[in-house]
């Protein structure tokens, strides 16, 4: 069972009054995550968790110390108090203590659902079953992952601050490959309510690619012009805001970094057709109602002190129409630069500044280009211009003048995201969707992008 907001309020405080220390905070969370994993167009696994967790952060003399324990009895959280401050004795100084926060005031944020919560595990094997039904009527092979999770819990300080805080999450990933192994198409999907998880399209999309990209061709890695579908972009630059941090540009390691020290901030960093803010409060992308809270798909609750965690949540707007309008700056680094902690980013949400285009008005309107439906292991190479390196799998096609002409071999790519969406270089963008990143993470709202330039640098044997 999850955990009550009375009932995490009388553990964080049983934990604070344990403390001796000059400060603490404290946090409690508690989870049920239930999964059915299929491959070969068979059920592999399914099974189900439950859990529980506290932690404890203490500063003694400016010197800190953590520590964390599952078991919830007294003897277990007076231990783990008693390790935190041993460790905090033996610590050298914490040079970006902060005080934990005084008492907040939060707005609830609707990303609790008990209809995801309370998961029938019938109903999910009925559409696993479809779903497999589905594969083998259409000759390909199925294998993909369902899995859902609620979690609740919340933090305390011995300042007097406390939140508490619930969601829910369901995802579904297929990965649908023809027999003879030379095609794959893949198609995620999730939410924080299970009623708008549309597993069926989830399905026939990889599906439908895995059957489109039949006898793929070969050609010559190069710099083209792409539409990227809704996968593809949330792969990239599914998590642009939690990267969007004022400290690295401020010390010159950030594609938002300006000469003498100062920031691209007012700067049109970006195509005019940009906009990207967060907002907590979206009702199809509910966030948390604190930064470095625990709302979202697939968080966890963080603790509401320290180096600026715990502030309440604002919809806060990164980039318009092109245009960097605010960093990210934690509690110490604020203070260091006189400037006010940012409440968030608490999630992703990107949109067109002027009529959104779809996929297919995309392919109508390029003369000579590739679409690519998703990235995969994408890996960092340069954080001061925001490039990473990757491939592409699981459906890649040539367009000519203006309809798909056929399936490509994949690609390796090296690309800065922050050139990709440069001025000049967005030439269309679509209406955003729910789409998270296929290597993990929580959801974004992202659309598919059309772009004049995409870097290939080479062949790759991945399908």
């Amino acid at each position: 069972m999850l955990l009550t907001e009375q009932e995490v309020k009388t553990l964080t405080g049983k934990i604070l009054s344990m403390v001796t220390a000059d400060d603490a905070s404290a946090a409690i969370g508690s989870n049920k995550q239930s999964h059915l994993r299929f491959a070969a167009n068979n059920v592999l696994t399914s099974g189900t968790r439950e859990g529980r967790s506290a932690s404890v952060t203490v500063w003694i003399g400016g010197k800190r110390g953590s520590a964390s324990t599952n078991d919830l009895d007294e003897p277990s959280l007076k231990s783990m108090v008693e390790q935190a401050e041993k460790i905090a004795r033996n610590a050298p100084p914490d040079r970006e203590y902060m005080p934990t926060l005084g008492k907040q005031t939060y707005k609830p944020v609707n990303s609790y659902f008990e209809a995801t919560a309370n998961l029938s595990l019938a109903d999910r094997a009925r559409q696993i079953g479809t779903i497999l039904s589905e594969c083998e009527k259409s000759g390909v092979i199925g294998a993909g992952f369902h899995n859902a999770n609620s979690q609740a819990g919340g933090s305390a300080t011995k300042n007097g601050n406390f939140e508490y805080e619930r969601s829910t999450g369901v995802g579904l990933s297929v990965t649908a490959r023809t027999p003879d192994g030379t095609s794959s198409g893949y198609f995620l999907r999730s939410h924080n309510d299970i009623a708008k998880l549309d597993t069926m399209r989830i399905a026939r999309e990889s599906i439908r690619k895995a059957l489109d990209g039949r006898n793929a061709r070969v050609i010559d890695p190069g710099i083209y012009t792409v539409i990227l579908e809704p996968q593809a972009v949330a792969d990239l630059i599914g998590g642009f805001g939690f990267g969007s941090n004022a400290r690295t540009a401020d010390e010159g390691r950030s594609p938002f970094s300006a000469p003498g020290g100062k920031t691209k901030v007012g700067e049109k960093v970006f195509d005019e057709k940009v906009t990207i803010y967060s907002d907590p409060w979206h009702a199809d992308l509910p966030g948390s109602q604190s930064a470095g809270g625990g709302g979202g798909f697939g968080s966890g609750f963080g603790g509401g002190g320290g180096a600026g965690g715990g502030i309440p949540a604002q919809k806060i707007s990164m980039v318009e129409n092109g245009v960097l309008k605010n960093l990210t700056y934690n509690r110490f680094w604020a203070k260091q630069k006189g400037a006010e902690p940012t409440p968030g980013p608490v999630n992703t949400i990107m949109e067109s500044s002027g009529a959104a285009m779809s996929v297919e008005e995309m392919i109508k309107s390029t003369e000579r280009g590739i679409l690519v439906g998703r990235f995969w292991y994408i890996r960092a190479t340069d954080p001061r211009t925001a490039s990473s390196t990757g491939l592409t799998r699981d459906g890649v096609w040539w367009i000519e003048n203006g309809k798909i002409a056929y399936p490509l071999k994949n690609f390796r790519f090296n690309q800065s995201t922050v050139k990709m969406l440069g001025p000049g270089n967005v030439l269309a963008v679509g209406k955003p969707e729910r789409v998270g990143s296929s290597e993990g993470g929580g959801g974004s709202l992202l659309p598919a992008l059309k772009l004049k330039e995409f870097n290939f640098t080479s062949q790759s044997e991945a399908v």
